[in-house]
């Protein structure tokens, strides 16, 4: 049977919409599975982190490390909390955990160092009320008076020198100041875990105590299928030995 002008330019418009609804899954689906396999990495990286930072912690306040990762979390949140609560509760302190006591020495910038390296660091815009004073200094280099623009919690500081002579006005101001800050972050009990297969971190102590390393679970590349054509792979999201991670 032989097709028609129509029948052919209907044929040629279908197989051009197929060929570009192919491109577009040629060209788009791996993209998704690379953010997908980058979502995975980074999140059981960051999560290898903590559980190290934690371990860390830990030692600082007992002096060594713990292989029971739940028991060494638990006890550096409360530590944090105590000190949130109490702002003396600082060297050698008690801490009671599941009727287990723990002797622990808290430094005092133990709440500091605690939310900046859990803590999400953030940025905020606020709105400072100030004001600005201009007041007349002796300009020895210049050999008459001069004046300059300072802002009044300043003041007290040229008020005390010799060249100082007098406030010629104030202004009040506005001004948008960048504040950072960190949002706390209390680690939990999923950073045992690998996001993607779910097995415990394995963690080993050196004999002598002093040396720790953190490993992916991941031992052999893992391969799903995505979509018939094509595969989502991972392969270990590697170590941190003694602080050192095998990533740039």
């Amino acid at each position: 049977m032989k097709l028609s002008q129509q029948n052919k330019t209907d044929f040629l418009e279908i197989a051009t919409i197929l060929a570009m609804f192919f491109l577009i899954i040629v060209i788009y689906v791996p993209v998704a599975i690379w953010e997908e396999e980058a979502h995975f990495r980074k999140e059981s990286r960051h999560r290898m982190q903590n559980l190290y930072d934690v371990e860390e912690f830990y030692s600082r306040l007992i002096g060594s490390y713990n292989p029971n990762f739940l028991e060494a979390m638990t006890l550096i949140n409360a530590a944090r909390d105590s000190v949130v609560a109490d702002s003396l509760f600082i060297d050698e302190q008690q801490i009671t955990i599941g009727g287990k006591v723990f002797i622990v020495d808290i430094g005092e910038s133990f709440e500091f160092e605690f939310d900046t390296t859990f803590g999400f660091k953030s940025f905020r815009k606020d709105t400072v009320n100030d004001t600005t004073v201009q007041i007349a200094l002796y300009a020895e280099d210049l050999g008459r008076i001069d004046t300059s623009y300072i802002r009044k919690k300043d003041l007290s500081g040229y008020e005390s020198e010799e060249n100082f002579i007098e406030i010629v006005k104030e202004e009040p101001m506005k001004r948008v100041e960048a504040i950072e800050y960190y949002k706390t972050y209390l680690p939990d009990s999923s950073n045992y875990y690998c996001p993607l297969t779910n097995i415990p971190y394995q963690m080993e102590i050196g004999e002598d105590g002093v040396s720790l390393k953190v490993s992916s679970p991941i031992k052999e590349t893992i391969k799903e299928s995505r979509y018939l054509l094509f595969s989502f792979k991972a392969n270990s999201h590697g170590i941190i030995k003694d602080g050192q991670q095998s990533w740039d």
